[in-house]
């Protein structure tokens, strides 16, 4: 599966299925959001948080492939990743894109 930000994919004429789409919720748990809040008076990275949220995002993209999988597509292209905080400690991250089909 190939997956761009970009509206096309160099050298492949592409037919458009639909759009498609992936979203996680995610948290920390309690021991790490405290310490995160001890190093918000210091700054610095909140390694923890990065770390949440990369994991988040990489399941969400799987999501979003596994459905444009079962569509039969060969990619997925225009991808666009959006994130907010649904509570203190957990976010949201979505990830949406337009699967597509090699001609």
């Amino acid at each position: 599966m190939i997956l761009v930000s970009t509206d096309f994919i160099t050298g492949k004429n592409l037919e458009t299925i639909q759009i498609v789409k992936g979203s996680i919720v995610q948290s920390k748990h309690m021991g790490k959001d405290i310490m995160a809040g001890f190093k918000t008076i210091v700054g610095g990275e909140l390694k923890g948080y990065s770390d949440m949220i990369n994991e988040a995002r990489a399941k969400a993209t799987k999501r979003m492939v596994e459905e444009a999988g079962e569509l039969g597509a060969d990619g997925v292209i225009n991808i666009r990743y959006a994130s907010s905080t649904v509570m203190q400690g957990a976010a949201e991250v979505m990830v949406y894109g337009t699967a597509v089909k090699f001609k």
